[in-house]
């Protein structure tokens, strides 16, 4: 079942119905309500409250059990422009956010985040969907498939360079979930299977869809949990197909369940972008999958194992939405989901390298002795942390022929030296002066 979207009017929507599939059952019911206000100065408020049917349900659960427990009483939000993080993490990325714009024919600056919500994807990240009425009934417009990719490209292309396209073609092109970044994307279903396809921009000078390609089957070779990829060709480029890992296949009902997924920025409860990153910590994040995971000692170990890859390939955009995690079945407990989203960065500096996310006790510094600064924090043993490092860093040596497997150019190969181990991740230990 995918949620019909009610027409937005052109002044900014302020409230909204919220939605959730219900836990092992293909039911999609009301959930809550949220209204958003302006407070002055650029800040607003969100209001969330739980609908009583809802509360009454003997299946209820929680969108997210630390900041939006089950009650009664309405819940106040500052952060986020007022919107609680389970609900952001359900609306469109920055790239489904342009297409919203297009679709729209507004500005940025004209619409409000209830107005991303309700013109979002349909099928957007987790089991949340929004409507402007409480009421909320089933579309049978089909997914796009694979053989649409070079309308769709063509299509995005456009939105790049900001030209009108009709709004038949707009609604092909779905804003996307909120866990893919900037780049353009579209939904698709493949194979009883949804994947989510990044495509070329017209800037790349690089196959980067080869190259994240690569670097997933770099870091699974390591040891690191990441999500299904494949590569599909769009004439003389390529898409890089990834698996949704929100969505389960129901042979019966010969359609889709939903999963829960909340961000790694809901689960440290912190701001978005680069001003309220004080809570952007790995560590504070391994401290709250002790709570929020049902298999945290597995999960904290992974966390651990994607920060030390992170540092070792220069993924610097390893920011708290490019973690995530899943509902598990019945609803009631929650794991780290598969990584996404690893993309090396050159850098000319050898000197230092930082991560988006604090590392340890000498902050954002991609460097051994950082990494392993904290590692108790991961439930590991100074040993354990060792131990894996190296045994990662016995495959990520081996990264240009793994890259070349994958048929990465070897002038793109080139360009990623710069990315790949550099000697300030070596370090052992700090600087003087540290």
């Amino acid at each position: 079942m995918r949620a019909m979207k009610t027409a937005t009017p052109m002044k900014s929507a302020s409230h909204c119905y919220v939605f959730i599939q219900l836990a092992d059952t293909l039911e999609t019911v009301p959930c809550a309500s949220l209204q958003v206000q302006s407070v002055g100065a650029g800040a607003w408020e969100g209001t969330f409250t739980y609908g009583r049917r809802y509360l009454a349900r003997r299946n209820v659960v929680a969108l997210d059990p630390f900041h939006l427990p089950l009650t009664q009483e309405p819940l106040k939000f500052t952060q986020l422009k007022g919107i609680p993080g389970a609900v952001r993490d359900a609306s469109a990325d920055a790239w489904g956010r342009r297409v919203i714009q297009a679709k729209l024919h507004r500005t940025e600056a004209d619409i409000g985040e209830i107005d991303y919500l309700l013109n979002g994807p349909d099928d957007g990240a987790g089991n949340l969907s929004f409507g402007s009425s409480p009421e909320l009934g089933p579309t049978h417009r089909p997914f796009n498939r694979t053989h649409q990719l070079t309308a769709l490209l063509d299509a995005a292309r456009m939105i790049e360079d900001d030209i009108g396209l009709p709004h038949e073609v707009l609604e092909q092109l779905e804003p996307g979930t909120s866990m893919g970044g900037a780049r353009p994307k579209v939904t698709l279903e493949h194979e009883q299977a949804i994947w989510l396809a990044k495509l070329p921009e017209r800037q790349d000078r690089h196959n980067m869809q080869r190259v994240e390609f690569a670097t997933l089957q770099l870091a699974a070779a390591a040891g690191v949990n990441v999500c299904e990829a494949r590569l599909q060709p769009i004439g003389a480029q390529e898409a890089l197909m990834l698996k949704r890992f929100d969505r389960v296949w129901d042979e019966t009902a010969q359609c889709y369940g939903r999963l829960g997924l909340v961000s790694g920025l809901t689960v440290l409860n912190a701001e978005d972008g680069y001003v309220g990153r004080e809570r952007w910590s790995y560590p504070l994040l391994a401290d709250e999958l002790r709570r929020w995971s049902s298999h945290a000692a597995e999960d904290r170990a992974e966390l651990f194992r994607r920060m030390v890859f992170n540092a070792m390939v220069t993924n610097n955009d390893d920011h708290p939405r490019n973690h995530a995690l899943l509902r598990t079945g019945g609803g009631t407990g929650w794991r780290l989901s598969p990584a996404y989203d690893i993309v090396p960065v050159p850098m000319i500096s050898q000197e230092r390298r930082d991560l988006a996310l604090t590392v340890g006790r000498f902050g954002r510094s991609a460097a051994r002795y950082n990494l392993i600064s904290q590692c108790d924090a991961f439930g590991l043993t100074l040993a354990a942390a060792n131990a894996i490092i190296e045994h990662m860093l016995n495959v990520v040596r081996q990264w240009r022929s793994v890259f070349a497997k994958h048929r990465v150019e070897p002038r793109t190969i080139e360009m990623l030296e710069r990315a790949m181990l550099p000697p300030s991740f070596l370090r052992e230990t700090p600087p003087a002066g540290i």
